[in-house]
């Protein structure tokens, strides 16, 4: 069975296939899917001169037009959701019921950013009679965006509706182990009547794309989402070349339970959301600070509902968890479970690979996990679920913000100030408390220090895509 589609480059508002490909791989039993175009040169200079023609359209029509344009593409995509979700999950071994949500998760990025792009709005500064100084919102120019493999359809979907709703043109590099998502976006935007060259798909060796892209006069701002490793690079490269980037970097995200929860609904919810994509989000709850009183149970519990989360095939209606992306992914596990239990961590549930065809791994429970322990430090970008004690909230908060990251940070607590307190001092740039939900179309996502800067979705995130240009007019001389 296979319901992947024939893929190819989108350029100018035509289809593209080239001479060279790469492989797509199905995580779930390793079996070759599809084949990826590689991007040339020549490709990526169509693409740089459609881009180009398609800003002086796109930024000249209106935001109601661009708005009706971009809902018909969210219809389309909404009609077409079966065969959308059964793409990626084949490409990314996420459960099918996740790929249906992830897919309506894009259709919202767009349906929001069409409404938001109609309230660009400037302002009139009061000053003297005679002169009025005016502030305008417009659209910075052509977007270099670069997209990664864990969320196929909703993290382009963030890039390019925010980009098109503010009247910029795009080019998409998206990931080339799930690239079937951003290809099913530019089907949609193709029926929905997009003007040729406002949005352009590539794909092929990353850093060549990049490395070529960014520097280009026609590229004005360059929007990423990956490892801080990589979008350091990338920013020197646009700091180089002055270009504004907007970096969603990764995260090492924290849970401070308080003693004043449930600790069974807590453990409870923190299992449930930690098997969401694999552990495969840089938003996913990953270090675990329990206060004392409530330690034991929120382990324990968290451990019993790990072991129930069924692993396997995406298509399979009975999964709940699919695969890791990769084998490196796997190794990747393997080492921080090692490296944690010799330094004196419990293994309460998971902790070795699942079977050896496949990229299966199962929720993982450590305790006790000393803070010199590598998971503890790096981003494991998979199913581990790190637990530690502390004898108090300042300890917590304290360990919380004691990484580099700051994408991401939750809480669970009954108690105001304490509630008030945790919003005030935690370390990053979505904190949210008694929920595990980092971010949704209508509010601003990113995060501080090495999780990036700048900020997807909502009014802020659309305001990095445009310039502001302040007019002083005289009436008279």
């Amino acid at each position: 069975m296979s319901n992947y589609p024939d893929l190819k480059l989108y350029i100018g508002g035509a289809w593209r296939k080239t001479a060279d490909e790469l492989p797509v791989l199905n995580p779930a039993d390793e079996a070759v899917i599809g084949a990826v175009p590689v991007a040339r040169r020549a490709d990526l200079d169509a693409a740089l001169e459609a881009a180009a023609s398609g800003f002086r359209i796109w930024s000249q029509t209106s935001p109601r037009r661009r708005g009706e344009v971009m809902l018909a593409a969210a219809r389309l995509m909404r009609e077409r959701v079966e065969e959308i979700a059964q793409s990626i999950t084949l490409e990314h071994g996420k459960p099918l019921a996740q790929a249906r949500l992830e897919v309506v998760r894009g259709c919202e990025f767009f349906e929001w950013d069409a409404a938001e792009g109609q309230r660009t709005y400037g302002r009139v500064i009061p000053s003297e009679p005679g002169i009025k100084y005016i502030v305008l919102h417009q659209p910075i120019g052509m977007v270099a965006a670069f997209s990664p493999w864990n969320f196929p359809m909703s993290q382009p979907s963030r890039k390019i509706a925010g980009a098109l709703a503010a009247g910029c043109s795009i080019i998409l590099k998206a990931a080339e182990e799930t690239p079937a998502g951003a290809f099913h976006i530019a089907r949609a935007l193709h029926d929905a009547g997009l003007p040729p060259g406002v949005f352009n798909l590539v794909f092929g060796v990353p850093s060549e794309i990049s490395d070529y892209l960014i520097p280009q006069d026609q590229t004005r701002l360059i929007a990423f989402t990956g490892s801080t490793a990589v979008g350091k690079h990338l920013t020197k490269i646009a700091a180089e070349h002055m270009k504004p980037v907007l970096m969603e970097l990764g995260g090492h995200a924290p849970v401070i339970v308080c003693d004043d929860v449930d600790p069974v609904a807590a453990a409870v919810t923190s299992a449930i959301r930690k098997a969401r994509n694999t552990g495969q989000v840089c938003t996913s709850p990953t270090r675990f600070f329990v206060q004392e009183p409530v330690y034991e149970v929120f382990a324990k519990t968290f451990a019993e509902k790990a072991r129930s989360i069924v692993v396997g095939n995406g298509l399979d209606p009975a999964t709940q968890m699919g695969p890791l992306a990769n084998h490196r992914r796997i190794e990747a596990m393997e080492t921080m479970v090692a490296d944690a239990r010799a330094k004196g961590a419990r293994v309460l549930a998971g902790g070795e690979r699942l079977g050896n065809r496949g990229y299966f791994f199962p929720v993982t429970v450590l305790a006790d996990v000393p803070d010199d322990a590598r998971a503890m430090r790096e981003e494991p970008f998979g199913p581990l679920a790190l637990i530690s004690p502390v004898s108090s909230l300042d300890q917590a908060i304290e360990k919380a913000n004691s990484l580099p990251f700051g994408l991401a940070a939750y809480a669970f607590t009954h108690s105001a100030s304490t509630a008030d307190r945790l919003a005030e001092t935690i370390q990053a740039g979505n904190v949210s408390i008694n929920t595990l939900e980092a971010s949704v179309p209508e509010t601003p996502f990113g995060g501080v220090r090495d999780s990036g800067y700048g900020r997807e979705g909502g009014a802020e995130g659309l305001a990095h895509y445009t310039i502001i240009k302040n007019v002083s007019h005289r009436m008279a001389i």
